[in-house]
């Protein structure tokens, strides 16, 4: 199979390339600015198109002979989100869509998370819904391109994967890392109110994205994360407890939107990226469970790494 991965230059793309090139595929990654791991680059089973998701008309030669596309490409650590998170999340994903279908592309896998249904709880969990109203940007934008996916294989013959995945977490992903980083310097802090989140271990998301490509069978919303969601509060003191490091302060609520604010104004005035900026502080504060029964009947029946207790080693 000829697999196209956007994004294969970040943290899960990367990742994604090279678990993929385990199996017999072909794989062809896009390139526009950033570098692809050199690893990736050389390898003989590998493939670059260059290509530019803001130029449409570049995405053309990107898909020829493609049998599935795996779009992981996006924008996250910026400020002003209302501006660029409709671009990024909506309008790259409509223009992969537009020159996938044209291409005649079997199946186009979006990668997503269930956080787009909003705040979801053990009693309520996100259950595959695209008509949620999310108050955060990321989360609204993220939806409307799952709709868009969903929508444009209506009219024609490629099969649409819409996979939902909790955060990951594994050895080295960007994310630990910073919070290794953080918990050990004692400069880690989490607010009061309890907010549940839902993990996937890195190598679960791997085999269970490996069979949405396989599973010729697979369409429509999969979500899939692992078996024991928990409080984030939970979350980090376990962290910090595996890594030997004083567990996090907690604050009042209201000094996280703030310093949100203040990193994203900072990174306006000195022109970088953002390490936090308000719509990322609203949906890490947004509580997500979901539902995985379709995921354990079609695509991973039993995990790996069923819940953190089980992943710990692999930090």
């Amino acid at each position: 199979m000829n697999i196209l991965v956007t994004g294969a230059s970040g943290d899960l793309g990367s990742r994604t390339a090279r678990h993929l090139l385990l199996s017999s595929h072909q794989l062809f990654l896009l390139k526009h600015k950033t570098a692809l791991p050199s690893d990736l680059v050389i390898h003989s089973d590998v493939t670059v198109r260059e290509a530019n998701l803001a130029e449409p008309l570049t995405l053309n030669h990107a898909c020829d002979g493609i049998d599935c596309i795996v779009h992981l490409a996006g924008v996250l650590f910026a400020p002003r989100p209302e501006k660029f998170l409709p671009k990024t999340n909506i309008g790259y994903v409509k223009s992969m869509v537009e020159a996938a279908r044209t291409a005649g592309v079997k199946k186009f896998i979006l990668v997503s998370f269930p956080h787009v249904e909003g705040e979801t709880t053990p009693q309520c969990p996100a259950v595959g819904r695209l008509d949620a109203n999310p108050g955060v940007i990321h989360f609204r934008t993220r939806l409307e391109a799952e709709r868009y996916v969903m929508t444009a294989s209506e009219t024609s013959s490629m099969i649409p994967v819409v996979f939902r995945a909790g955060i990951v977490y594994g050895e080295n992903i960007k994310l630990m890392r910073a919070a290794r980083w953080m918990l050990q310097h004692h400069l880690m802090a989490i607010w009061k109110t309890p907010t549940w989140v839902h993990l996937l271990a890195l190598p679960d998301f791997l085999a269970a994205l490996q069979a949405a490509i396989q599973n010729e069978h697979a369409h429509g919303i999969y979500q899939v994360c692992d078996d024991a969601p928990l409080l984030l509060q939970d979350f980090v003191d376990k962290l910090a407890d595996h890594w030997k490091c004083y567990r996090p302060l907690r604050l009042p609520d209201w000094m996280f939107p703030m310093a949100g604010g203040l990193c994203e104004t900072a990174s306006l005035v000195l022109r970088t990226a953002a390490p936090l900026n308000r719509d990322i502080v609203r949906a890490g504060m947004t509580s997500c469970v979901a539902d995985t029964s379709r995921m354990k009947r079609e695509l991973l029946a039993t995990l790996a790494y069923p819940s953190i207790d089980d992943g710990l080693r692999l930090l």
